[in-house]
Formats: C-alpha cells, structure tokens, sequence
C-alpha cells in the first residue's frame, strides 16, 4: 500500500471512530434522561449522564468497563490521575477507592457513558478457550487502566444498546453481547489488566483476594501479615503487588475507603461525625476530623452540609 493510500485509510477509519462515538452518544442519550447512573434492563449495564461539572467527590468503584461517548472526567486512583474524554474507556480490574470530577459537562453537550460491570467467572470461561491458552505476560499490571475506544468495542457497545429497544431479545442476546465485549477487550492492549486478575494463581489475582477481604473487612484493625497470607506471599512481595495493582499502599487503600463509608453514611443516613468515624473502624473521632478535613478539604459536617446543598455530592459514573 503507498503512504497516500495509507493516509486515505487512516482518514476513513478515523472518520468511522468520530461518526461511531456520535452516534453510540446518541443511544446512551435516548435512554437517560435524567441527571446521575441509571441502571438498565440489561444485567450489569447502567448509562451515566451529567449536566454540569462537578466538585471532586468520593467513589468505590467495582471491576468494570466505562466506555465515555460524551464529556470529560477526572478519575484518581492513589496518586495516578486518569482524564477520560469520548475517545476512551476505563477498565476497572479490582475494587478501588477513588476520586472522580466530571469537568466537561452541559446541557447542550451532557457528560454521556455507558458503564458495564465485569464477571469474572466469565472472563475466566473466555481465557480457557485455545486462542488465549498461550496469553502474554502480565507484570506490571494495574487495577485500572485507560485506552482508546477502538471501533469493534464502539460496535459492540451500539449493538448492546440496540437490545433496551428490543426487550424480549435480552435474555438470549444480552450475555451473547457482553461476552463478546469482554473478548474485545481480552484481545485488546488492554487485555493484560484484565487477564492478570482473573487468572487464577497469577499473583495480581492472589492480591486481588486480599484486596475484596480488605473491602469486607475495612473496618477492622490493618494486619498487613493477615492480608498477605490471604495473597499466599510474602508480606514485601505482597506489598509491593498491592502499590503495583491499587497505586495506594494498604493503609491508604483502607484509609479512603473508610473515608469514603463514613461519608456516604452521613449523607445517606444522617448521622454525625462521630458515629460514623467509629463505624468504619476510627478509634478516636478527633483523628477522624483531621484525616476528612485532609482529604475532602474542609470538617465531615461542614463538607455533609456543602454537599446536601450542592445536590450531587454522591455523584457516581
């Protein structure tokens, strides 16, 4: 093929990406039409849409993929920051305390993704078949990652939401659809993220047992010996997996995520500041204080009341 082929190609096929993401924007919009995450009738598939930016907040998130179609997000994950646009998706491998702001929002031009969560048995059903009997190495893996939308997932993903217009096909096709975006991803630069934590014996899946003990258990005191015997390693090797996967150590993995209960628990349920602190593990309600003040910016009330007013501070995908 000559460079002026080559170049005409490329052309089409990013015109195909643009006209792609248009129109999957359009199908996520048909659906939701109201401000936060919607789930779907399809098992495992929520659509987000926002309307304006919003302030940094709190989030758990849960192994899964986000495919953006419309709109800018900021993602934080330990110390790596993740900026999403339309051209990109996330995959989420493990649970992972982060925090997020949508920065490119509005009426006119709303924030626009699709969210879907990621079976793990499946994964491993899909890896066990011949053409990945032979997979990649996977050191150096994290638990989150982002990449650029290639048209095969865009496809998949229209073709997923073809099926809320067609109720009665979601049973029989709604699996068939997922399977084959979890194969796309599996194939793709990305697949390694992926296929680390599902692989059973792989060192990124041991610590990912211990990461989903430690989401269970975050209100217990930290033994890091306890979290790496549930990883079967050693606890330098464990440590160093655990940074590897969550960019966080294991205190500050469980020191956020309690953060984060304690403030979804006074937003949600009402209660003060220090029942809270004492709910998700804090001994002294005043080391509470400092580490909210530290990491939300302001007192666990001041910042509850902030955000009741704002109307979105729980805001989620």
């Amino acid at each position: 093929m000559t460079a002026a082929k080559r170049k005409e190609a490329t052309g089409d096929s990013q015109a195909e990406l643009v006209a792609l993401r248009a129109e999957l924007a359009r199908r996520i919009a048909a659906h939701i039409h109201v401000e936060g995450p919607l789930a779907t009738a399809v098992p495992g598939l929520r659509l987000a849409r926002r309307c304006a930016p919003t302030d940094c907040y709190s989030a758990a998130y849960e192994p899964e993929l986000v495919v953006f179609a419309q709109g800018e997000k900021r993602i934080t994950a330990g110390g790596t920051t993740h900026v999403c646009d339309g051209s990109n998706f996330l995959l989420t491998s493990i649970d992972l305390p982060v925090v997020g702001q949508f920065t490119k929002a509005s009426r006119d031009e709303p924030f626009l993704a699709l969210v879907l969560k990621l079976e793990m048995p499946v994964v491993r059903e899909i890896l066990s078949q011949d053409e990945f009997m032979a997979p990649a190495a996977a050191s150096g893996t994290r638990g989150m990652a982002v990449g650029k939308t290639p048209l095969d997932l865009l496809d998949a993903c229209c073709r997923l939401l073809d099926l809320l217009d067609k109720p009665a096909d979601i049973p029989f096709l709604g699996g068939l659809m997922q399977r084959e975006i979890l194969y796309r991803l599996l194939r793709g630069p990305l697949g390694r993220h992926l296929r680390a934590i599902a692989t059973l014996g792989e060192q990124s899946n041991r610590t990912a047992k211990a990461i989903a003990w430690l989401k269970t258990n975050y209100a217990k005191p930290l033994r890091v010996e306890e979290l790496a015997t549930v990883a079967q390693m050693g606890v330098s090797t464990f440590h160093h997996r655990f940074r590897s996967l969550t960019a966080m150590s294991p205190l500050q993995y469980q020191k956020r995520l309690r953060l984060h209960v304690a403030r979804v628990r006074m937003l949600t349920e009402g209660i003060d500041a220090a029942s809270a602190a004492f709910e998700v593990g804090y001994e002294s309600a005043s080391q509470f204080n400092r580490e909210y003040r530290r990491f939300f910016g302001q007192p666990p009330m001041r910042d509850i009341k902030a955000c009741r007013n704002a109307g979105a501070a729980t805001a989620r995908d």
